[in-house]
């Protein structure tokens, strides 16, 4: 009995310091993880799971570490045992990000499973979640964009890192870890890997002698994503918060990233000086120019950011100086990452995200932002330049339709590669939608011939024009992307108005009913003349109302429903052919069908009188004995409606 609760009170003490240790182990991994030293923390943290010790804090650590470091298989089984053991406190990000790692292994109905999930959980006001709605066929749209690159590895890539490539004179400018005799001490704990620099590289060159480092650029913290001045001379990169040989740490002890300056003096980059919006407590990263240099592009996790780190832009001053940095809004930014901008000659903006619907980890995206508007269509670039991976750092220039992006896709030579490729059919950024119909008037139905149809934006502004063909049609081209007002408007006519939403740029067919804008008439005027009714027929020797002379009574009706009090008579008269009795019995007959007719559409009889005058009002000389055309003798035979109140 002793023994037993000897080796009981052995076990259980054996358990104590085994936990302790483990906690302290996780302390430790908390202690690196805090610091974005991910490399270490996923080493304690799968030590101390593989050991049967598990927390949700653990899991939603390690699954992040992994995730942060773009291991989006071993991200993928974190998240699954989080989710599946502690479901009900899991927050949504969790849900995205797993949602993000499933899409990256292909396995797309689960992904979009989650996405569901995630949308519930953040009742659909996270714009990942709207996104995802409202582009639920994301994966057609992505198929309708692929095929238009051919791309090829860079010959210069190495079983280190290269990413960042941004053209540079005949050149290319990259960065990369590979061995640059830097002692493991300055190996960064994000990942274990050596710290980057800048290189540079002739691209035409057979001989990787043609790989140079950028020289006095570069420190021994993190230089990467940089982008010169059309002359070469001033050169914008990224580079840890690093000053006189010295690196800062926030008040969490992270060393954040920043954008630095410098100036090309006789083949030396000098004057080289951080950008003054940069900041000790947050990030800003990722530089590029607008066509005209004026408007400096970077992404940043600064105060007001929707999500790890947005887009934003920054006026550069004549003088050198900035304005005020401005984020580019919730059409381009997510709750998640948009980072690595570019924008090319035709002010076509470029970007990576793993917010907007893609492949998996980040894709590729780009948007027009011409006269500065950044609320047009996202489109993603499609495959081969995206993947289940990381695709990021995306260059281009149209002139030659040749370009380069990052990508840690399968079968590369490192961890990340650069690729080059040539665009064999530009994308098409423009949401096309044909509007066409016809304009008529209200009451008579009428094709009105010379109105002006106008597409107005949001601003109020006039986009483009046109004016109604002889048959009264109209047809307009419209850029879907975004909202228009269509107007109808003719001179005597009250203008008519849709609103055309952003669309998926299916034809449209648009008729506008204009009213007019007075009615001039009164006592013994004819309703039929005003309203231009084409003349009603009977067939010969019958008096019964035909099909298409229901058509231009119901005009007459429709008048009436518009306005009350309006009271008509209904004259009928025949042609001169024919015996006179028989002609008056006739019109008289088909006066009494025209207002029986009225009488059954809903009109009030006491609203209604009748006559038939036979040949005894003609309009014109084809009287009795007199030879007239059939033309001549149509414009007797034929109906008026008389206003008598």
């Amino acid at each position: 009995m002793n023994r037993r609760i000897l080796l009981l009170v052995i076990l259980l003490l054996s358990f104590g310091a085994d936990a302790l240790a483990q906690e302290r182990l996780v302390t430790k991994g908390n202690e690196k993880y805090q610091n974005y030293s991910f490399s270490p923390a996923i080493d304690i943290y799968q030590k101390v799971l593989d050991k049967g010790y598990m927390t949700q804090d653990l899991l939603q650590r390690l699954g992040n570490a992994y995730y942060f470091n773009a291991d989006y298989q071993k991200a993928a089984e974190v998240y699954g045992i989080l989710i599946e053991n502690y479901d009900k406190g899991v927050g949504p990000e969790y849900f995205f990000r797993y949602s993000q790692c499933t899409r990256s292994l292909g396995e797309y109905q689960r992904a979009d499973d989650l996405m569901v999930k995630f949308t519930e959980m953040t009742n659909g006001g996270d714009k990942r979640a709207v996104t995802f709605k409202s582009e639920k066929e994301y994966m057609a749209e992505i198929d309708k964009n692929s095929g238009r690159y051919n791309i090829a590895p860079f010959e210069y890539n190495t079983q280190y890192s290269e990413f960042a490539p941004s053209l540079y004179k005949q050149g290319l400018l990259f960065s990369s870890d590979r061995d640059t005799g830097n002692l493991a001490r300055y190996r960064h704990t994000w990942n274990s890997k050596d710290f980057l620099d800048l290189f540079k590289v002739n691209i035409d060159s057979a001989s990787n002698n043609a790989v140079r480092k950028m020289g006095n650029v570069n420190s021994r913290m993190h230089e990467s994503t940089s982008i010169t001045t059309k002359d070469g001379n001033t050169l914008y990169f990224t580079r840890n918060n690093f000053i006189d040989d010295k690196y800062v740490r926030d008040e969490e002890g992270v060393v954040r990233l920043k954008i630095f300056r410098a100036q090309l003096d006789n083949g030396v980059w000098k004057n080289l000086e951080e950008l003054p919006f940069n900041s000790d407590s947050y990030s800003v990263a990722h530089p590029a120019l607008s066509p005209d240099e004026k408007t400096l592009y970077f992404a940043s996790d600064m105060p007001g950011s929707s999500g790890g780190s947005d887009i934003y832009k920054i006026a550069i001053n004549d003088d050198g100086s900035f304005g005020t940095p401005t984020n580019l809004g919730g059409t381009i930014n997510t709750e998640a990452r948009e980072t690595f901008p570019y924008v090319t000659s035709e002010e076509i903006l470029y970007f990576s995200s793993d917010g907007h619907p893609g492949l998996g980890g980040l894709d590729v995206f780009a948007t027009k932002i011409k006269d500065q508007k950044y609320d047009q269509k996202i489109i993603n670039v499609g495959r081969p330049v995206n993947s289940k991976k990381d695709d990021f750092t995306f260059v281009f220039t149209e002139e030659t339709r040749k370009g380069y992006f990052a990508s840690n896709r399968d079968g590369g030579l490192g961890s990340d590669d650069i690729y080059s490729f040539v665009e064999s059919k530009p994308l098409v950024f423009e949401c096309v939608q044909q509007i066409s119909g016809t304009v008529r008037d209200k009451i008579s139905n009428d094709l009105l011939v010379g109105a002006t149809v106008k597409v107005i934006d949001e601003n109020n502004e006039e986009i483009l024009s046109t004016i109604t063909d002889t048959d009264g049609n109209f047809t307009l081209t419209l850029d879907c992307n975004q909202g228009n007002f269509v107007r109808a408007m003719m001179q005597g006519y009250v203008p008519a108005e849709e609103y055309l939403t952003k669309s998926d740029g299916k034809p449209r067919i648009m008729d506008f009913y204009l009213e007019r804008e007075k009615v001039t008439a009164g006592f013994g005027d004819d309703l039929a003349k005003l309203l231009q009714l084409s003349t009603i027929y009977f067939d010969f020797d019958k008096y019964n109302i035909r099909p298409d002379a229901e058509v231009e009574i119901q005009k007459v009706i429709a008048a009436m429903d518009k306005y009350p009090s309006l009271k008509i008579k209904a004259n009928s008269h025949t042609d001169s052919r024919g015996r006179d009795k028989y002609n008056l019995w006739l019109s008289q007959k088909r006066a009494e069908s025209t207002v029986n007719y009225m009488i059954s559409k809903g009109i009030a009889a006491d609203r209604l009188t009748k006559e038939g005058f036979g040949e005894t009002r003609l309009v014109n000389r084809c009287d009795d004995g007199v030879r007239c055309s059939a033309i001549e003798h149509e414009l007797n035979r034929r109906s008026e409606f008389i206003i008598l109140e």
